[in-house]
């Protein structure tokens, strides 16, 4: 099955050629809508309403994680035609940004697109984004963590689709047979690092997680850090509080008690979990259907992931939202369809056919109940923070991934210092 791969950056730029459509693309930003707009000196456009939908057909483009979301897309536009009576086509992409790239770059993007954040930062101070999410009036409804993904200069460009986040994951047959209670699961690092020494065995790791900033940097938060300043303009990755975090996960990784993947198998934490190689992981709620798909014996709960040692509870957000291109042929057809793709029973559908959290916090009760297995994580998305998502950071973040594979024996601070150099360095060249 086609997996999930929020951690490896699976949407930023594929190569040098989608750099240069990218650069080609954003040198115009002229519109075929009928709506008024303004570009502000920030780039982004600035609108007197949305246009009237026309009949014109809409294409979709969007990268699927499998069968059952690329299902769950095409009944969605289904739906949405039988009861406009406005076409939709439905196009699952294998490498989406390039897609992207290419249809800007020839101004003839799709109507409406998955826009990841690392994406959303590059083509929104372009201004070949239509800012609508300001004008549909459901702003509040998100959670403001998925939300703050695609905010620029106060105004909410395109409405988050759904979300995910970061958990711990405790098999329930270890957790018992370490002689843990099932009334008292860990809720600070301490009793994190207590409990993966206890969950260690011959075998079998405590504790695994992938090396890469899209799970370590949860660490950071829940010590005090961050990652950015506000405004988005100054990297704060080598703070004291940041290379105190780090410094704890390497104490685990010295103590054997947190491993890596690659030192129990040569796949991902999920599998390690799934293969009894791990006891606890910390992953995303997307791995609920591949253990249900691969590994259905397997039996586990999930829990927010601990506080730091001031209290603090920190986790990561992952999500896509709904972008909307200015050269569009059915801006009025497209804003209606996004409407209907973001209302409470739809972003229910989706959550029932492919495992995602709806991105509307006003449907968490009924959520929750559905899906009760999954209720104790959703507070984590009130104060959960978007993973790193900077314009032209990819060859940084891979270098700091590569860094934190060898976290074990290498310094913290210094990981942390090249990080900063480099991140900062990114956003001075896209400024």
């Amino acid at each position: 099955m086609m997996r999930w791969k929020f951690g490896a950056k699976a949407t930023s730029l594929a190569g040098v050629s989608a750099v240069a459509l990218l650069a080609s693309a954003c040198g115009s930003a002229s519109s075929a809508s009928s709506s008024k707009a303004s570009s502000s000196s920030s780039g982004q456009s600035v609108h007197s309403g949305i246009p009237k939908a026309n009949k014109n057909p809409i294409t979709m483009e969007f990268g699927s994680s499998g069968p059952a979301e690329t299902s769950a897309e095409k009944s969605a536009a289904a739906a949405f035609t039988k009861m406009t009576g406005i076409s939709v086509t439905v196009i699952p992409e294998a490498n989406l940004t390039q897609s992207l790239a290419e249809g800007f770059a020839g101004k003839n993007p799709a109507n409406l697109f998955y826009l990841s954040p690392t994406l959303f930062e590059q083509y929104v101070t372009k201004g070949v984004l239509y800012s609508y999410g300001n004008e549909l009036g459901n702003k509040s409804s998100f959670y403001s963590s998925l939300a703050s993904a695609f905010t620029y200069k106060g105004n909410l460009v395109c409405d988050p689709k759904d979300g995910s986040l970061l958990s711990l994951y405790i098999n329930t047959a270890d957790w018992k047979a370490a002689g843990l209670s099932s009334s008292q699961y860990p809720q600070n690092w301490s009793e994190l690092a207590a409990d993966a020494k206890k969950l260690t065995t011959q075998g079998r790791a405590g504790l695994v997680v992938d090396p890469n900033e899209s799970r370590l940097d949860a660490f950071f938060y829940q010590n005090g850090g961050s990652v950015l300043n506000a405004s988005g303009s100054k990297v704060l990755i080598n703070s004291p509080q940041n290379v105190k975090a780090l410094t704890f996960v390497q104490s685990m990784l010295k103590a054997k008690t947190l491993v890596f993947p690659s030192q129990v198998n040569d796949a991902d934490e999920i599998n390690a979990f799934g293969q009894n190689q791990a006891a606890m992981v910390i992953t995303g709620n997307w791995m609920s259907g591949e253990m249900a798909a691969d590994y259905p014996k397997i039996r586990y709960t999930a829990h927010l992931l601990p506080a730091g040692p001031s209290g603090t509870r920190g986790t990561l957000t992952f999500t896509n939202c709904w972008g909307v291109p200015e050269n569009n042929s059915n801006l009025g057809g497209t804003i209606e369809f996004v409407k209907y793709l973001t209302s409470p029973a739809q972003e229910l559908r989706f959550s029932q056919a492919f495992g995602t959290i709806p991105s509307l916090q006003t449907v968490s009760a009924e959520y929750a109940k559905k899906y009760p297995q999954n209720a104790v994580v959703l507070e984590g998305l009130k104060y959960g923070h978007p993973d790193i998502s900077i314009a032209g950071s990819t060859e940084a973040l891979t270098s700091f991934n590569s860094a934190l594979t060898n976290l074990a024996t290498a310094s913290p601070s210094s990981i942390l210092e090249s990080a900063q150099t480099n991140l900062q360095s990114a956003i001075a060249q896209n400024s």
